[in-house]
Order: structure tokens, then C-alpha cells, then sequence
């Protein structure tokens, strides 16, 4: 059989290990002829297959490695909820269950390959069900935060023009307060033990389904999931990723941020509405055969996370840069990991500060992870590469990332200009489809021969990357460019600061200046204010050039953040410039 077949097929004999060739200490999994053929894709001497389906060509392969005693008898998922609870799958269970729930989307609900489903759901294992499914369908998923309001749900339902949408009881008031202005809502399923007029109950469906069902064929540019990405301005995007943006894009580049084997367990505490979630608690993870651990996490607790590192042989963990802001605040002298080797960052930089305390604590470094909506990873310090602080790493292997003018003119090491992606003469794998129904938001989003991520940034000699700020974040003051990141590094260095977010603020003389909205450790609760910010400047001063220091400073008990962990500067320099 022609290699190019076995390709397409995605016959990817992942048993065959390859005991003198390693990749970061692990032994390849891939057979040699495959592997080659991947590296000609990645290399563009040879065309990605046309058809792809991540259920069925690699999940159902693992199955078959797994009958075959051919794979370590750790689950593909396990989920807790700290209560008692506890699940845990096979990748043949995972299967056979999955196969249930493509039964009730099709035959109950009537949705056909294409049409869309919003899926609203916390880190419970219906939503990992509800996602296989949907792929052995064809259909396409939209997943949301459980923090939405009824006002984000209608604008989701209008714009996306799903027909079925599943969520939990505690959302299903809000669905029904706006469901009468979503003409084109056909279905709602319920994930509740209860029931409610107009729904269907979730689980009592999938139970009593056939598990005989055949997997759709899909091209690999099919629309697969939909994320809705707000923006500083206007309403959230619909940016679409299909079946080789988010399923087979790992296959070429997974080992170059992530690095598991199948014996391995991650453990990803982003919500489930982040394309974090897709990409490290269900895509990349399960092309190793690894394990997905997850932790139901009502509320991000420091105490229940570190506890759960010491109860659970966790090998890998990913959060955003506020969690391990949050872990550093604990006594770490008090806890014993079980199995933790690799911890990545990503959705905003990570603060050196934070990085040396953790790793002084535990002995581990923190591996910073680049990305955005619309192509995944983009950026990552991976496993054996020399740690630089405050850089996020070099470009994922399958992108060519550089730092450009506003003319598309690529600048030269140590100079700052915008992060860009080259998008053409081809477009790369990774990258989202397009901005649904905006094709003037598609368009603007490159420049010349790249895509434009709007972040500033700095690459070196040695090609390592370092983020400086959105372009809406910089701050401009006297004529000097500052980068609110710098300053936020510099104040979080201080014993009184746990958290901070630095944006610009309207100044008679300078135009704008640096302000510092700080949140305080316990400990300096009832120190004197006044003399606090004056030492807190002093600091910056010392730490960083004097002229970036923060003139003004204001004292919150917290910061406004997204589902996704990331601080809202936008919101507070919203509020400074007196626009909210």
C-alpha cells in the first residue's frame, strides 16, 4: 500500500516503537515510514490527506491498541469531583459510549453533518461525550462558559443559527428567558438529573441507546468547532477550526509543546470554553494515548489543586498564569506531588517572579505556552530547551512567526513591532478557517504576506519570543513606549503585591501615564497606603527604566478577569478613560 494511502487512512501503527530513535527522551511511537511522511507534510513537500476524522482515525485506534493489550492500563479520562464522585474510561469505553450520544443527536434531535450545537457545560464528562459525538456526526460544536448570561446565549443562538444547544439545569432558565427570539432552536438537552417542560433529558436518551453507529467521513477542512473570541471592540467573532486545524494539527506538532506517552496523565484546569480545553484536555493529549485527569473545580481553589497534585499521580499540569499566581501564595513546604514533572502556562505571560518561587518550592520549571483562537499554539518553551525568563518560548514547528512592521516589513532581532504568522503563499495547518459571516474581520486580520495577531512583541538572536503587550495595551507616555507587562513584572517582584494589572491613564501633562491597580497580600492589609505606594514606585524604579514606574496606584481586593483567567485591561482602561 502506497504510503500517501496509508496516510489518508491514517494508519498511524503507533505500537511499533522505534527503540534507537527518541524525540525529548521517549521513544517514537510512530513507524518510521509514517513518521517520514509526516515530516514531508510538515516540511510542505507533500499535500496533508483529504479526508480525516479525529474520532474514528485516532481514537478508535487506540481502541484497537488497547484490545490488543498493547497499551498501559491507565484510563483515556478520569474525572473527579472531589465529593466522592469519580469516572473513569477506556478508550474503547469512550467509544462505546460516545457512539450512544451520536445516536441521540442524530436520530432524537434530527441534526444532520454541518448543523450546530452549542454545548454550555462545566468540566463534567458529558461534555468530553457530547464532543466525541459530535465528530462521529459530522456536527459542529460551539462550546461556551457556564458563566454566560442570557444576554451572551441569545447573542451566541442568533448569530451562530444553531439548532440544539445542551447545557445543565442551572442554565436552562436562561436559554428559556431568550429561546422565543431563536427561531432556529429546534432542540434542547438537558444534563440534570431532574426534568423541565420543553427539554429533553440528556442522559436518560444516551443510556438507552444502540451503541451501533458508523462514523461519519470527513474532509480534513470540514468545520469542526466554533469559538466565539471577544475582541477589545465590537461584538465576540465566530472563528471556525476544522477537522486538520484542531485534529490533525497535533499529529505534525504535539510533541514540540506537550511530549506525553501513553502512560502519562495531564491535567488542564482552563474552563471548558477555552480552546485551551480542546487543544491540552482532549486533542493533543489523546494523539499521545495519554490520560486526561479532570477535576470538576466549582471554584479555583489553591488548597483543592495543590491536594489533588499529592493525591493523584498527575504527570503534566496546564493553567493559566493566575493559578500558579494563586499556588505561590500557599506554604508549598506542606505538599508532596505524587508524580509532577511539567507544568505550562499559557493565555497571558507569567510573571518571573512567580516562575523562580514556584520552581524554588517544587524544583520545577514552568514551560510558558503562546497561542490565540484562532490557530492554537503558537509559541512554547518545550521540554529540554533552555529556559529564558519572561520569554515565551519559539515558534510551534508547523508556523513561521516573526516580528513585523505596519508595512508587513519582517524587523530584525531586538526590535519591537507586531507578532505575525506567515499565512501565505500557503496557509498553514493550525490556522482557524475564518471569522464566520465577517469576512471583512478575516481580511483585516493579515497584512501582507501574515496574519496579525495584534500583540507586540521582541524575538532575539536565538529566535526566542517575548511578549511586551496587546497593541490596544501600550502605553504612551511623554513619547515613551511602554509595555504594561514590564511594569507588572517589576511590581509583582514586591512581598506586598499578589496581583496586579497595569494600564494607561489620562495625564494633562504627558498625555497618559502608567497606573497600577494592585492587589495586596494579607499580610500588608493595614500597612499606610501612601508610604505603600511610594515604596511600591520606588521599586519599579529600581527594577526597570524610572520612566515606566506607575504614577498612579490604586488598591483593589481584585482584578476583573475572563472565564479564561486572563485580566481585563481593556475593561480597566475603559474605566480610567472614563468610557464605561
Amino acid at each position: 500500500m502506497k504510503l500517501l494511502l496509508k496516510l489518508q487512512k491514517l494508519k498511524l501503527l503507533w505500537t511499533l516503537k522505534l527503540p534507537n530513535r527518541t524525540f525529548h527522551g521517549h521513544p517514537r511511537l510512530l513507524s518510521s515510514d509514517v513518521y517520514s511522511q509526516y515530516e514531508s507534510i510538515r516540511q510542505g513537500k507533500q499535500e496533508i490527506p483529504k479526508y480525516f476524522n479525529f474520532a474514528s482515525d485516532v481514537l478508535d485506534k487506540w481502541s484497537e491498541i488497547e484490545k490488543a493489550g498493547k497499551r498501559p492500563s491507565n484510563p483515556a479520562f478520569w474525572w473527579i469531583n472531589g465529593e466522592g464522585e469519580e469516572v473513569k474510561w477506556s478508550f474503547e469505553e469512550l467509544g462505546f459510549l460516545s457512539r450512544k450520544v451520536a445516536n441521540v443527536l442524530t436520530k432524537e434531535c434530527g441534526l444532520q453533518k454541518g448543523d450546530r450545537l452549542i454545548l454550555i457545560l462545566p468540566r463534567i464528562p458529558e461534555w468530553w461525550l457530547v464532543k466525541v459525538a459530535c465528530m462521529r456526526a459530522g456536527i459542529v460544536v460551539i462550546p461556551g462558559t457556564s458563566q454566560l448570561s442570557a444576554k451572551d446565549i441569545l447573542y451566541r443562538l442568533q448569530a451562530s443559527k444553531a439548532p440544539c444547544i445542551i447545557t445543565t439545569g442551572k442554565l436552562a432558565p436562561a436559554v428559556d428567558s431568550v429561546a422565543s427570539q431563536c427561531q432556529l432552536l429546534k432542540t434542547k438537552l438537558m444534563v440534570s438529573k431532574g426534568s423541565r417542560e420543553g427539554w429533553l433529558n440528556f442522559t436518560e436518551l444516551y443510556q438507552n441507546q444502540s451503541a451501533d453507529h458508523s462514523c461519519i467521513k470527513t474532509r480534513i477542512q470540514d468545520p469542526m468547532m466554533i469559538f466565539f473570541t471577544s475582541g477589545t471592540t465590537g461584538s465576540p467573532k465566530m472563528t471556525q477550526h476544522s477537522q486538520g486545524s484542531l485534529g490533525f494539527r497535533p499529529l505534525l506538532s504535539e510533541r514540540y509543546w506537550l511530549d506525553l506517552t501513553p502512560s502519562q496523565i495531564i491535567w488542564n484546569t482552563a474552563d471548558t470554553g477555552w480552546i485551551l480545553t480542546s487543544i491540552a484536555s482532549f486533542f493533543d493529549p489523546w494523539v499521545f494515548g495519554s490520560c486526561i485527569f479532570i477535576h470538576n473545580l466549582p471554584q479555583t481553589d489553591s488548597e483543592v489543586i495543590l491536594n489533588t497534585l499529592c493525591r493523584f499521580p498527575i504527570d503534566a499540569l496546564v493553567g493559566a498564569p493566575t493559578l500558579f499566581r494563586m499556588l505561590v501564595q500557599n506554604d508549598l513546604s506542606k505538599y508532596k506531588f505524587m508524580s509532577l514533572k511539567y507544568c505550562m502556562s499559557g493565555g497571558e505571560p507569567l510573571n518571573p517572579e512567580v516562575m523562580e518561587q514556584w520552581k524554588s518550592y517544587t524544583g520545577l520549571d514552568i514551560h510558558e505556552v503562546y497561542g490565540q483562537t484562532e490557530m492554537g499554539i503558537i509559541c512554547s518553551v518545550f521540554k529540554g530547551m533552555k529556559i529564558k525568563p519572561g520569554s515565551m518560548g519559539k515558534a510551534a514547528p508547523l508556523y513561521d512567526v516573526q516580528i513585523i512592521d505596519k508595512n508587513a516589513n519582517i524587523l530584525p532581532p531586538g526590535q519591537q513591532g507586531e507578532i505575525a504568522i506567515r499565512s501565505k503563499p500557503i496557509r498553514p495547518l493550525g490556522f482557524f478557517s475564518e471569522y464566520l459571516d465577517n469576512p471583512k474581520k478575516t481580511a483585516e486580520s493579515e497584512r501582507g504576506d501574515f496574519y496579525v495577531t495584534g500583540d507586540r512583541g521582541t524575538m532575539d538572536e536565538e529566535r526566542y519570543f517575548q511578549f511586551i503587550g496587546r497593541g490596544d495595551d501600550i502605553i504612551i507616555s511623554s513619547g515613551y513606549r511602554i509595555g504594561p507587562f514590564e511594569v507588572e513584572s517589576a511590581l509583582i517582584e514586591h512581598p506586598a503585591v499578589v496581583e496586579t494589572a497595569v494600564v494607561s491613564s489620562p495625564d494633562p501633562l504627558r498625555g497618559e501615564v502608567v497606573k497600577a491597580f494592585v492587589v495586596l497580600s494579607p499580610t500588608f492589609s493595614s500597612t499606610d497606603l501612601k508610604s505603600l505606594t511610594r515604596d511600591l514606585q520606588d521599586h519599579v524604579k529600581k527594577t526597570t527604566a524610572p520612566y515606566k514606574y506607575p504614577r498612579k496606584v490604586e488598591f483593589v481586593k481584585e482584578l476583573p478577569k475572563t472565564v479564561t483567567g486572563k485580566i481585563k485591561r481593556n475593561e480597566l482602561r475603559d474605566k480610567e478613560w472614563g468610557r464605561i
